[in-house]
Formats: structure tokens, C-alpha cells, sequence
């Protein structure tokens, strides 16, 4: 999970620990692409704007690798036209912030692979 509003991704890593999910997180966009790279994650819940980082700049990244690029990427944002742009850049799913719990799980159960038991990063 990559949102820069740590009080957000503390909040939803600790939800998603208490629904069995296996979850790594970091604030920083610029880490990102090196954390995919050496978790291999089920998933990737990443927000749109983050500090000095576009999102969509990141999942653009990640849709492009052969490596990373059937890795969901499930994007987060409060801004109102996001959800257009986000798919643009490759996104396999958009969460209108603010969510709750509901939609959060069942977007996430939507994105993981037949088989995934754990969302990770």
C-alpha cells in the first residue's frame, strides 16, 4: 500500500492485518517501484497524489514492466475526476476516497487473482 497521509495507510494497513491480509506499506512514492520489485505483491493500493510523485506516473510504470504488469494496481484518490485518468495510466481499479470498509474489501477481493489469500504492498 503507497499513500503519503501516514495517519491514512497506518490506519488501513491495521484494518487490513485485522481481515488476514498480509500488508506492506511506505508513504514514499519514490520507494514504490523498488518495494513491487522486491515483494512481488497480489496487489498494489496506491494513491493518486502523493508527495513529489504522481501516482499514475508510478502504476504507468508498473503496467509497463513484464514483471510487475499483472499485478493489480487498485488506485485511491478524493480528487473528483480521478477515476477517468487513473485507468489511463493502467490502473485495474478506482476507490473514491473517502471509502469505507465494505468497498475497500470487496475492491480488493475483486482485484486478487483466483487462489490469493493475502494482499500485499
Amino acid at each position: 500500500m503507497i499513500d503519503d497521509n501516514v495517519d491514512i495507510l497506518l490506519a488501513l494497513q491495521e484494518l487490513l492485518k485485522f481481515y488476514n491480509y498480509d500488508v506492506v506499506v511506505t508513504e514514499r512514492g519514490e520507494e514504490a517501484i523498488d518495494l513491487v520489485n522486491e515483494v512481488k505483491p497480489d496487489l498494489v493500493i496506491l494513491d493518486l497524489m502523493l508527495s513529489g510523485v504522481d501516482g499514475r506516473e508510478i502504476c504507468a510504470h508498473l503496467k509497463s514492466d513484464a514483471t510487475n504488469k499483472d499485478i493489480p494496481v487498485v488506485m485511491i484518490s478524493a480528487h473528483p475526476h480521478a477515476s477517468q485518468t487513473v485507468k489511463e495510466a493502467g490502473a485495474d481499479d478506482f476507490l473514491p476516497k473517502p471509502f469505507d470498509i465494505s468497498s475497500l474489501l470487496s475492491t480488493i477481493q475483486k482485484n486478487l487473482s483466483p487462489g490469493a489469500t493475502v494482499a500485499k504492498a
